[in-house]
């Protein structure tokens, strides 16, 4: 296993929602906090980035050319070449203080996108005022889950029958039997608990990704790690431990699919800790992991 920089520093604030487009081979990303949306061309090198305004916290390749974005509350379209975002809908009106954060496609290409309390420190959050959404092709909006704190990573196993959502207050990760046609979960049960764990070790679970034995890669703030975990019976496979703290997201990427791409963050870490991680806001390759994925789902609508 090995683990280098692709982009030192790219994030001033948290970079996260790492999201692998097989069509460009770009990774793309996001710094939450500078309201910034990223684009990493594996073959050429090139790096861009636009600005829409803070906070944004997912982008994820539209079927129909663009981006869908989010800003605050609200879901956006983006056209890269134009820089031109269009809104598409606002959620959790009731509390503006409230944002979007981590959201991935499923199978049939509609949009889970959860959001969160107001936070102000990491994990010191409002709680169960923020909600579970999904998005469907048709642009329809349907609560899924409420009461939630930390909307986080999501994953699927490859017979679609499981959902795993990261709730990350308390600190664990959640099991669902999922119907991919209605994209109804139920029989709610806890694969992954952290609650108990040393933070400098086991960190707040934060994004993750799936392999194709169906086991989670979780990244964990506040901990330097990645674990990749057997849902089935919560033992950790194996870790891979940066240079930095604060490790927000993974996907899977490369020719293959057997890359992984790790996003970070700087908030939360002091003067002294920034000078003791210059790496921290970096994006991360790690090689040799003896895992795939699958390539990431753009979004159908």
């Amino acid at each position: 296993m090995s683990v280098s920089v692709v982009l030192k520093n790219a994030c001033s604030t948290c970079g996260e929602g790492p999201h692998w487009d097989d069509v460009t081979k770009c990774l793309s990303f996001v710094d939450i906090m500078a309201g910034d949306c990223h684009r990493w061309d594996s073959q050429t090198g090139d790096h861009e980035k636009i600005h829409i305004g803070n906070p944004t916290s997912l982008i994820i390749p539209r079927e129909k050319g663009g981006y869908i974005v989010s800003q605050g509350l609200q879901l956006a379209q983006l056209d890269w070449q134009s820089k031109q975002l269009k809104p598409i809908l606002s959620v959790d009106l009731e509390k503006p203080k409230n944002r979007f954060n981590d959201g991935k496609c499923d199978t049939l290409g509609r949009l889970w996108a959860g959001t969160m309390g107001y936070e102000t420190y990491p994990g010191d959050i409002e709680k169960e005022v923020a909600h579970l959404y999904m998005f469907d092709k048709e642009q329809n909006l349907h609560t899924i889950k409420d009461k939630v704190n930390i909307s986080n990573g999501m994953a699927w196993t490859a017979d679609n029958r499981t959902f795993f959502y990261t709730h990350s207050m308390p600190r664990k990760v959640f099991a669902y039997d999922f119907d991919l046609v209605s994209g109804n979960i139920s029989k709610e049960r806890v694969v992954v608990d952290f609650t108990e764990k040393s933070i400098d070790e086991f960190g707040i679970p934060d994004g993750m990704t799936i392999d194709l034995n169906d086991k989670i890669w979780l990244a964990c703030y506040f901990s330097s790690r990645i674990f990749q975990i057997d849902p089935e019976t919560g033992k950790i496979l194996q870790t891979i431990k940066f240079e930095t703290s604060n490790i927000t997201s993974c996907c899977f990427g490369g020719p293959n699919y057997d890359e992984l791409y790790a996003t970070s963050s700087t908030i939360g870490l002091t003067a002294e800790s920034l000078a003791k991680q210059p790496l921290a806001g970096s994006i991360f390759k790690v090689n040799n992991i003896n895992a795939k994925g699958v390539p990431g789902i753009a979004y159908q609508g």
